[in-house]
């Protein structure tokens, strides 16, 4: 993906002080959606400024070998600096901080941050995303470092093809992950994260897609190379991979403070356009109720920001303003 130089009103930097001036969009979260949408805001020639928290899950990517253009694997850390470089090289200004309220003002919204720094913008665009509830074990950022955790089973289950894989998660949970997994493995197995027994239909399905449920984990350990699971009936088992299923945190409550509406996870719904049930108010990537993708995210990022452009005011180029005549120019005085 090629960057350009970055144009002279570009930034990256921390919020200080109260914005006044009306932008004609604010986005939240610099993540792959977020990002992307600056670009095209910026490229359209609209005044945005994206507010990043520093927490997009695509941080925690080891290598993805399912983002489009990246035949050889691109880590999440090095998409976003990407992504980031070519949205400030056309001018996108970028702050660090954390959208604390979200208000509505007439026709436009006020966003505050924790520090104080408020920002008033016709339109916003959430790019706010998920939180994943991660399993309690030792040395996890290691063991997602080593793919031996994975967290996303549409995204990098093909570079588990074959392997010893678990489903951690509530016994219906499990049993469905682990059902779409066996496209991907003769050896998957359900691991309950709670008591409870599987209801009627996922029964079937596990033994349909010949699933085994093992009992509850006491622990999660990583020893290195496996994940090792000790069971509340003393038996221990060990897998090359690990897919924790525990639910994950929507973080939406700037959109539902306003009445936005929300599926039975906390995405928010949205339009063909990407804009929530508020109007004026937009929505991309995870926090929408969608396939958590990163080739998803930047579609939404596309539709959002150039449904925002055709709603603003035209920003129209318009002729230099004609330049006053030089001296030699200029008739002589008293005529010809």
């Amino acid at each position: 993906m090629k960057t350009h130089a970055p144009a002279a009103s570009s930034s990256s930097s921390s919020p200080s002080a109260t914005r006044t001036a009306e932008l004609d969009c604010l986005v939240v979260g610099a993540g792959p959606a977020g990002l992307t949408a600056a670009t095209y805001l910026a490229r359209f020639h609209r005044r945005a400024v994206v507010v990043d928290a520093g927490r997009s899950r695509a941080r925690w990517i080891p290598t993805s070998h399912n983002c489009p253009g990246f035949p050889f694997g691109v880590a999440g850390p090095a998409l976003l600096e990407k992504l980031r470089a070519q949205a400030v090289g056309y001018g996108a200004e970028i702050v660090s901080g954390r959208i604390a309220r979200l208000e509505r003002d007439g026709d436009a919204f006020i966003a505050c941050a924790d520090d104080g720094t408020r920002w008033t913008a016709r339109y916003v665009i959430l790019a706010t995303g998920i939180v994943d509830q991660m399993p309690s074990m030792p040395g996890l950022e290691d063991a997602i470092a080593r793919n031996v955790v994975r967290m996303c089973a549409v995204c990098d289950a093909y570079e588990a093809s074959d392997d010893r894989i678990a489903v951690y998660a509530p016994a219906d949970v499990a049993i469905r992950h682990a059902v779409f997994l066996r496209t991907f493995s003769r050896n998957v197995v359900a691991v309950r994260s709670e008591a409870g027994e599987p209801s009627d239909a996922c029964a079937r399905l596990a033994q349909e897609a010949r699933v085994s449920v093992l009992p509850v984990a006491r622990s999660l350990e990583h020893d290195g190379r496996c994940c090792v699971f000790r069971l509340e009936d003393d038996s221990v088992h060990r897998f090359d991979t690990v897919y924790p299923v525990l639910g994950c945190n929507a973080q939406s409550e700037l959109a539902t403070a306003l009445g936005a509406q929300v599926d039975e996870n906390g995405e928010l719904h949205v339009d063909g356009h990407q804009q929530t049930s508020v109007d004026g108010l937009f929505a991309i990537g995870d926090i929408v109720s969608a396939l958590n993708q990163i080739s998803v995210a930047v579609g939404h990022a596309a539709i959002a920001a150039t449904s925002v452009h055709n709603r603003l005011p035209p920003n129209f180029r318009e002729d230099p303003e004609a330049q006053p005549p030089s001296a030699a120019e200029l008739p002589s005085p008293g005529g010809a």
